[in-house]
């Protein structure tokens, strides 16, 4: 039977939708144990057990002050522990780096930004910003892959139980820089980007008002995003881009708004299930990949499908 050791880092109160994602995976491919780099609140344990999982591995020194040393380290002393054959991690930057040093710990193959795994552990993903699709799959005996939100349907939950806690040696870390402080991103009430369902995204076409895109994010219960156009001229926070210097999404529904849709931008949404482009420009590269094309002026298009949303109740 394969073991699969799915890593959850920054437990917050409860399982976030792409950590439901990854254990539903996981399942689907063995014996499920989890290595938890940080502490966790109880429910956020018992929702880890609902999942299956018996055995939650966690490190015998606090290893999230010292960058993403501390946490391969102890991510590739877990996974020799359990005898994981396959190890699955989210696919922020900060996982795909984990990920990599894990693998030269561990001598693994790694496969990143992957969007679907099947049984014989065959990885699909996107490669070259977007402009192919290739299957491929890691010829050495243990599996590291890192895993793009929305490309796995999550299961419901099961009976909430704790997992059995079991302590993994690190060793002595000696880390070149240590974290010496943080500060917590304001909550605007919509869904974190990389696990957003519903995207609208703005660019330069918006001229600085990112209102209308608001208002259709929040009728769609979505969240908001922007070119590198747009974040570079201060109109929206950086942490918003969508592109191959910023974010990489694959949403149910991607709408972009005022975008040229340069490969550079495509390369972090590509992906994406359905794609809706708006722009006043007919010849704009974005109408080649996207699924429906509105021609016209997003200050008139968005508000007529707001209302529209909010009349249908969607």
């Amino acid at each position: 039977m394969t073991t699969v050791l799915v890593f959850l880092d920054h437990p917050g109160a409860s399982l976030a939708k792409g950590e439901r994602e990854l254990l539903s995976l996981a399942g689907s491919l063995g014996d499920v144990a989890v290595a938890l780099a940080d502490d966790a609140e109880q429910t956020y344990l018992d929702g880890v057990g609902s999942y299956g999982v018996g055995e939650c591995y966690r490190p015998d020194t606090e290893v999230s002050g010292v960058l993403v040393a501390g946490k391969a380290a102890f991510l590739a002393e877990a996974a020799r522990t359990a005898a994981a054959d396959v190890v699955l991690l989210g696919n922020s930057y900060e996982a795909k780096e984990i990920a990599a040093r894990a693998g030269i710990r561990l001598e693994a193959g790694v496969v990143t930004d992957v969007v679907s795994l099947d049984g014989d552990l065959v990885a699909t993903k996107a490669d070259f910003a977007g402009s192919y699709t290739v299957d491929c799959r890691v010829t050495t005996e243990r599996a590291i892959l890192t895993v793009k939100p929305n490309s796995v349907d999550a299961a419901e939950a099961g009976t909430p139980q704790a997992p059995r806690e079991i302590r993994v040696p690190v060793g002595e870390l000696a880390p070149a820089a240590r974290i010496t402080g943080r500060v917590d991103k304001p909550v605007s009430g919509r869904p974190e980007l990389t696990e957003a369902r519903v995207i609208v995204a703005g660019g330069r076409g918006v001229d600085g008002d990112f209102g209308p895109l608001e208002e259709l994010a929040d009728a769609l219960g979505g969240a908001v995003g922007a070119s590198r156009a747009a974040t570079d001229a201060g109109w929206i926070e950086h942490s918003a881009q969508v592109g191959q210097t910023g974010k990489t999404v694959a949403p149910q529904l991607y709408v972009s708004v005022g975008i040229s849709g340069a490969v550079q931008q495509r390369a972090g949404m590509q992906t994406s299930k359905v794609i809706v482009a708006i722009n006043k420009d007919a010849d704009s590269p974005v109408f080649e990949i996207a699924d429906f094309g509105i021609v016209g002026d997003l200050f008139s298009v968005l508000p007529q499908a707001t209302e529209e949303i909010r009349k249908r109740g969607l």
